[in-house]
């Protein structure tokens, strides 16, 4: 396959947008708690904190779903969570030929740290 024929996925995704203040400076409204809530809901589960974790700490910030492993569930199972995880706006994706690679989404760790960071 010539790489003229590869399809790119985009690499941000419609999920992903500046979360929320932080907690101290005002009340969330009812839509920033709503997309706070569904990236600490897919966090809540260990496999998908690991699978964050492990592409967000991966060299060059990206993991090939291939590389993806050892997490304690099968293969299937692991598809799952990254689909979660995606759906979430916490990762973005890309396929490559006939590999999938998942990279954290673009100022997704600013953004839950900002949320948790108290203002002066």
């Amino acid at each position: 396959m010539s790489n003229s024929s590869a399809v790119a996925l985009p690499l941000v995704d419609r999920a992903v947008a500046p979360c929320c203040p932080p907690l101290t400076e005002r009340p969330l409204d009812a839509d920033e708690a709503e997309r706070a809530a569904r990236m600490f809901k897919a966090l809540g589960d260990p496999v998908r904190l690991r699978l964050f974790s492990l592409i967000a700490s991966h060299e060059g910030g990206e993991a090939c779903v291939c590389d993806i492993s050892d997490v304690g569930v099968s293969q299937p199972t692991v598809s799952h969570h990254l689909k979660k995880l995606k759906e979430a706006g916490l990762l973005t994706s890309e396929r490559r030929g006939t590999w999938v690679y998942y990279r954290v989404a673009p100022s997704v760790l600013a953004a839950m740290g900002k949320l948790l960071t108290a203002s002066a």
